[in-house]
Parts: structure tokens; C-alpha cells; sequence
């Protein structure tokens, strides 16, 4: 990935909605070259879609919950089944395989507590192989990127 390729995606990261005209200009490309990158990009997974950045609590779900799960097990088999569980869980935003004593971390989103307890007893417990269940609840978020930095910020060797 070139210099060319980062701009446009801090362009596009910036702005999804910029015309590839404006895109373009901005990058100093024409026209052509630069959606010719664009769609490249997004064949090799680089750019994986383009969404709206939703107010959460102005849309309704003002409660995020930071749930670390721990296993009974961490088999292959284990590690996939709760996976495939989780997939399919829309109040589950973000979900990471860790390191150390809890096997993943959840960002749950919902509407009040009284959902959330529902979510927990009816839904997330019911999942295979848990054996335990952690929730902390964020009083506020302080910071919300969707950016990534630019690759200059990191050291290359």
C-alpha cells in the first residue's frame, strides 16, 4: 500500500460519502486511476463497506456493557461453538478473542438494565460451554474513533 492508498483511505474514512470526483481531487488523482485504487482496495479487504456513524443513545440503546466470558474448556471445538453463538447475537457490537484469565471480551449495546438481565439469562448464558459470565457497565465514553491512524505513526521494520 502507497502513499496514494493511505490518503484515500483517510479520505474515505473521513468522508464515505465523497464523490469519487471529490475523492479524486482531494488525493491529486484523476478521476479514473483513483476508482481504479478505490475498487482495489476494496477487492483486497482493505475497505470492507462503507456505513453511517449512528448516534447510540440517540437511537435508543444507551447502555454499553463490557462482558468477558471464560470457558469451561478452550478447545478448537469449544472456541468455535461460542463463536458461531455469538455471530448470530445482535446486541453483541464487538467481540475479541483474549489473552489471560477470561477467554473473550463482548461490547453488548441495549436499552435499559431490565433487557440487558434478559439478554444474560435467556440468551448469552444459554450459549455452549460458558463458565462464567463478568459485565461492567460504562458510566460514559470518553472517545470513539472509527479511523485507523496513519501508517506513519507506527515504526516499520
Amino acid at each position: 500500500m502507497d502513499a496514494i492508498d493511505q490518503k484515500i483511505i483517510a479520505e474515505l474514512q473521513r468522508d464515505g460519502r465523497l464523490t469519487n470526483q471529490e475523492l479524486s481531487e482531494r488525493v491529486g488523482l484523476s478521476p479514473s486511476p483513483c476508482l481504479r485504487r478505490v475498487r482495489n482496495l476494496e477487492k483486497a479487504g482493505v475497505i470492507k463497506g462503507y456505513n453511517a456513524n449512528i448516534d447510540q443513545e440517540r437511537y435508543g440503546l444507551p447502555i454499553n456493557v463490557f462482558v468477558s466470558i471464560r470457558l469451561e474448556r478452550q478447545t478448537d471445538a469449544a472456541l468455535k461453538a461460542f463463536e458461531r453463538g455469538v455471530e448470530g447475537l445482535d446486541e453483541v457490537m464487538e467481540c475479541y478473542l483474549m489473552t489471560g484469565s477470561r477467554d473473550y471480551l463482548l461490547r453488548v449495546v441495549s436499552d435499559s438494565l431490565k433487557s440487558y438481565e434478559r439478554f444474560v439469562r435467556e440468551v448469552l448464558s444459554a450459549l455452549p460451554g460458558i463458565a462464567s459470565i463478568e459485565s461492567s457497565f460504562a458510566f460514559s465514553q470518553l472517545k470513539q474513533r472509527a479511523a485507523l491512524p496513519p501508517l506513519s505513526h507506527f515504526s516499520r521494520s
